[in-house]
C-alpha cells in the first residue's frame, strides 16, 4: 500500500556506490545483500508540493556476511537478522535510518512479489527493535547499474522513492520514465548536442540560487532554457541602481521601488512561459526561514558574496551531500584612470564530498564570517567596532562587469550539464575552475585538504543530515 503525501528520495555517496557495486554485482548472477545508514533531512514542508519530505543520505554502508546467508540465487537471496538486528542497533545509537540494498543480476528494476512477502517482517522487527516511527528504506541495484527504492513507514505503507541520485565526480539520476518520452520542442535542438535524457534531468532536479545579483541573475535565466523547471531564489537584498548594469531583469522602475532582486528575478521566469515552478525567500540563507526550502533542493549554485553565506554552504554540501557549485569573480585594477586591469579571475568551485572545500582553499576568512554576522545580527555593536578598526571586509565596491559574471555563471552550469552528461569525457570534472579573463587561460586548481578540517578532512560528518545545532553551527 503507497502512502500519499509524504515524499521521500535517496542520495548516494559515489564512493558508497562503487563499494557496493564490488560487493553486490559478480559474474556468478547470484544476489547479495547489503545495508546502508542514512542520514536524514527532514523537511515539514516541500516548497513544491506543499507536502512533507523525507530525504536520505548514505552515510555508510556495511554487506551482509556470507556466513549469514541462508540460501541465495539468481532470483533471491535470504540471511539471518543477525546482522540486521546489529545494524539497527547501531542505528539507533547514532540517529541514522537503515536502508537494505539487494541485487537483481537479471536487470530487473522492480520490487519481486518475493520482495513484497519479505519487507514487512523487516519492518516489523525494526519497529519492534528501534521504536513504532521507525523506517526502513528498500533499494535494488541492477546489474546494469539501475537503482529503484522506496520507503517503509509501516508493514502496510510505503512511497516508491522520487529520486535516488549519485553523488561525486559525476551526478546520476535514478527515477521512474528516465530516457522515455520525447523532447519538448523548445529543447529539441539542445536534445541533438546532449541528448534528451539531459532535459528530463534537469526537470527532476530542485534548484537553488543562492544570491541573485550578477552571477545569480544569470544562473537564473540561463536554467530554464537549459530545461530546470523547479528553482527556488534566496536573497535579501533590493535591487540598487548600481545593480543595474548586471542584474538581469531588473529595470529603473525597480530600483526606484526598491524591489526585492528575488520578485524581480522571479517575475522575469515566470515571463518566459516556460512552466516555471519559482520560490522566493528574501532572507539571508542562514535564516531558518530558509531551511525547509534549502533542504529541499537537489542542487545549490552559490553566487553570494559574503563569507557567512559562503561557510554555512560550505558545510551543507557535505552534511547533505548536495552538489554546491559556488561562484566568484575578482577584478583587480589599479587606481589610475583610466585604470589597468591587473588581475580578472572568474572561479567555480564545485563542493561534494570527496572534494576539497572553501575554507581549505582559502576562499573563506572565518574572521570576516564573524564580523558579517555581528554586522546582521547587531549592527550598534558592528558599527563601534568598525569605528574601532576591529572588524574586517569594509572598504570600497569591488568592480563588476555583466560580461565576465554571465561568463563565471556559465562556467557553473557548465559544470552542473559535464556532471549530469559527461560531454566532456573522462576526468573532465573541474573541482576548481579559475579563468583568468585577463589571460585568456583556463587553470584547474587542486588542493589537498586540512587533514584536521571538520568539514572535508574526515568523513565523519558526510552525509550525517540533520543535526543539532544545524550542520553544527554555534553562535
Amino acid at each position: 500500500m503507497i502512502t500519499s503525501s509524504l515524499t521521500a528520495s535517496l542520495t548516494i555517496q559515489e564512493r558508497h556506490l562503487n563499494r557496493l557495486k564490488e560487493f553486490l554485482i559478480h559474474q556468478d548472477g547470484v544476489e547479495r545483500a547489503a545495508y546502508i545508514l542514512c542520514g536524514e533531512s527532514s523537511s515539514s514542508l516541500d516548497p513544491w508540493t506543499g507536502h512533507p519530505h523525507r530525504k536520505f543520505f548514505s552515510y555508510d554502508i556495511l554487506p551482509v556476511p556470507e556466513d549469514e546467508v541462508l540460501s541465495s540465487s539468481d532470483q533471491h537471496i535470504t540471511w539471518k537478522t543477525d546482522s540486521f538486528v546489529r545494524t539497527l542497533k547501531r542505528a539507533q545509537e547514532q540517529g541514522l535510518t537503515v536502508a537494505l540494498m539487494h541485487s537483481h543480476t537479471g536487470g530487473f528494476a522492480e520490487f519481486s512479489d518475493q520482495d513484497d512477502a519479505n519487507e514487512p517482517d523487516l519492518v516489523e522487527l525494526a519497529q519492534h527493535r528501534n521504536g513504532e516511527n521507525t523506517s526502513l528504506l528498500s533499494l535494488i541495484l541492477t546489474s546494469d547499474e539501475k537503482l529503484v527504492g522506496r520507503l517503509w513507514t509501516s508493514q502496510q505503507q510505503w512511497i516508491p522513492l522520487r529520486l535516488i541520485s549519485v553523488v561525486g565526480e559525476s551526478i546520476r539520476l535514478h527515477y521512474p520514465g528516465r530516457g522515455q518520452g520525447q523532447s519538448s520542442p523548445i529543447l529539441q535542438r539542445q536534445a541533438l548536442a546532449f541528448g534528451r535524457v539531459l532535459e528530463q534531468d534537469l526537470a527532476m532536479l530542485r534548484v537553488g540560487i543562492v544570491g541573485c545579483g550578477g552571477t545569480g541573475s544569470a544562473t537564473a535565466m540561463l536554467l530554464p532554457k537549459m530545461g530546470c523547471r523547479r528553482i527556488a531564489l534566496f536573497d535579501k537584498d533590493i535591487v540598487e541602481e548600481s545593480n543595474l548594469n548586471r542584474l538581469y531583469g531588473a529595470t529603473q522602475a525597480d530600483a526606484d521601488a526598491k524591489s526585492p532582486k528575488v520578485e524581480v528575478i522571479a517575475r522575469s521566469l515566470t515571463e518566459l512561459g516556460l512552466g516555471m515552478q519559482v520560490k522566493t525567500y528574501q532572507s539571508w540563507i542562514g535564516d531558518p526561514e530558509c531551511r525547509d526550502a534549502l533542504k529541499a533542493c537537489d542542487i545549490i549554485f552559490g553566487c553570494t558574496d559574503d563569507h557567512a553565506g559562503r561557510l554555512l554552504l560550505n558545510r551543507y554540501a557535505y552534511y547533505y551531500v548536495t552538489p554546491v557549485f559556488d561562484m566568484g569573480l575578482a577584478i583587480e585594477v589599479s587606481p589610475s584612470e583610466p585604470p589597468e586591469i591587473k588581475a580578472m579571475d572568474g572561479r567555480v568551485t564545485a563542493l561534494v564530498p570527496g572534494h576539497t572545500c572553501l575554507l581549505c582553499r582559502g576562499v573563506i576568512s572565518p574572521a570576516i564570517a564573524r564580523d558579517e554576522a555581528l554586522k546582521r545580527n547587531n549592527p550598534t555593536e558592528y558599527e563601534r567596532r568598525k569605528a574601532e578598526a576591529y572588524v574586517l571586509g569594509e572598504g570600497n565596491p569591488s568592480p563588476a562587469v555583466v560580461l565576465f559574471t554571465t561568463d563565471v555563471a556559465i562556467m557553473a552550469i557548465e559544470e552542473l550539464v559535464h556532471r549530469l552528461q559527461g560531454f566532456r569525457g573522462e576526468n573532465g570534472s573541474v573541482a576548481q575552475r579559475v579563468r583568468k579573463f585577463h589571460l585568456m587561460e583556463d587553470r584547474r586548481q587542486g588542493a589537498n585538504p586540512d587533514p584536521y578540517c571538520p568539514v572535508c578532512g574526515s568523513v565523519e560528518y558526510w552525509g550525517r543530515g540533520d543535526v543539532d545545532p544545524f550542520l553544527n553551527l554555534v553562535g
